[in-house]
């Protein structure tokens, strides 16, 4: 009989093809989506062209230049550029250009680019290099990672919001305290939290 496994096993196991995983063992996955922005796509985008084999579903990768928008220098003008033209080129479906987006942690799950199973939905940053190797392969391994489950319980104090139920909890264990760790919130605090809430917790565990 297999073991239970946490959901980012789950998730896991399922783009790896395989029935089973366990913490600490190397899979390769398939990928739902790759998103860059526009510090990080540049280089990913240098090691796709070095590559050569162009993107490997252009519906599955996803670009939004939010770190650099508006502009303050050419350096930065030129970085969205690079992003920009790769889009142009490849026809990327989720090319989100400035004034059309958000941050793109938020944007994902608004626009319906990332639903519950995708391993979009167990996300974690890769470098840019390993980036650019999953917009040409659509693939990428990882290290599957032990779960920290992190239970909330009780009504939230007037004026308290999901944001400080993470500062909190960054708080007791420590910025490092969940290294290479995935964490799953659970608890009647969590479950009456909005959809915003949640994926505000989801982005600063990060």
């Amino acid at each position: 009989m297999a073991r239970p496994m946490t959901m980012a096993e789950k998730i896991l196991a399922a783009h790896a093809g395989l029935e089973e995983v366990v913490p600490g063992q190397l899979v390769e996955c398939d990928l739902d989506l790759v998103l860059a922005n526009d510090i990080t796509a540049p280089i990913a985008i240098k090691t796709v062209r070095e590559i050569g084999a162009g993107v490997f579903d252009k519906d599955k990768i996803c670009l939004v230049p939010d770190h650099y928008a508006p502009n303050k220098d050419i350096k930065s003008a030129e970085q969205t550029k690079v992003t920009r033209d790769f889009a142009h080129e490849h026809q990327i479906t989720h090319y989100y250009e400035q004034g059309c987006m958000g941050i793109e942690h938020a944007l994902l799950p608004e626009q319906g680019i990332v639903a519950p199973g995708d391993i979009g939905a167990f996300s974690t940053g890769v470098g840019s290099t390993d980036a650019g190797v999953g917009m040409a392969t659509g693939r990428a391994w990882f290290k599957v990672p032990e779960t920290i489950r992190i239970v909330v319980d009780g009504e939230l104090p007037e004026g308290a919001s999901a944001k400080d139920v993470i500062l909190h909890v960054i708080g007791k264990i420590g910025v490092d305290g969940a290294l290479y760790c995935a964490m799953e919130f659970a608890g009647s605090t969590i479950e009456a939290l909005s959809v915003e809430g949640r994926l505000t917790i989801a982005n600063m565990a990060i």
